[in-house]
């Protein structure tokens, strides 16, 4: 079974792309607590496709949590100077959980 669910906070604002058959994916990259060594994150790619990725990338921005339930998606390709890469990412589902925690009081806010 490929099953990932994940919790953790945008590391910076999506990015919406078009693909060549014409629909649509938005990228995102989520910190997710205690997955690297010690106490350190890890960071994992996200994948959201459609209707969902228009929503992220309209709604979403750094620092917002998020829940996402997925797959994980293995692709190769081929550089323009013929080097091979690969990459892991999710490919699912996003839950907006909360936004962005901001430095300021609402109140300071108000006053200035």
């Amino acid at each position: 079974m490929n099953a990932v669910t994940l919790t953790g906070r945008l590391t910076r604002d999506p990015e919406l792309r078009e693909l060549p058959s014409g629909g649509s994916v938005c990228n995102l990259r989520l910190a997710v607590d205690r997955m690297g060594r010690g106490e350190e994150p890890g960071y994992i790619a996200v994948d959201a496709y459609g209707a969902q990725g228009e929503a992220c990338a309209q709604v979403l921005t750094k620092g917002w949590l998020v829940a996402v339930h997925g797959r994980l998606e293995y692709r190769e390709w081929t550089t323009q100077n013929d080097t091979k890469r690969s990459t892991l990412s999710v490919a699912g589902h996003v839950e907006f959980l909360a936004a962005p925690r901001t430095n300021q009081p609402a109140a300071a806010e108000a006053a200035a």
